[in-house]
């Protein structure tokens, strides 16, 4: 979708601190994901549950932890992590 890229995942294990070169939007479809993000130095986190969505705007440092088996969808720049 003109350079957007559209990933399901099936995981239960967690993702690598990165940051996207563009936005990412993260949805948990099914399961428990605790995502983390850095905001000014400072580590937070939210647990995300099946339903909801994480926006994550160019440059923000993140990480998700899935508890358990989770299913996600990525819609991210394409190349990015």
């Amino acid at each position: 979708m003109n350079g957007i890229t559209t990933r399901l995942h099936w995981t239960n294990q967690p993702y690598e601190w990165h940051v996207n070169e563009g936005q990412e939007v993260f949805a948990v479809l099914d399961g428990r994901v605790e995502m983390y993000w850095r905001e000014d130095g400072k580590q937070q986190s939210v647990v995300l549950e099946t339903g909801d969505v994480f926006y994550a705007s160019i440059g923000t440092e993140h990480v998700a932890h899935p508890i358990g088996q989770a299913r996600i969808l990525v819609v991210e720049t394409a190349g990015s992590v």
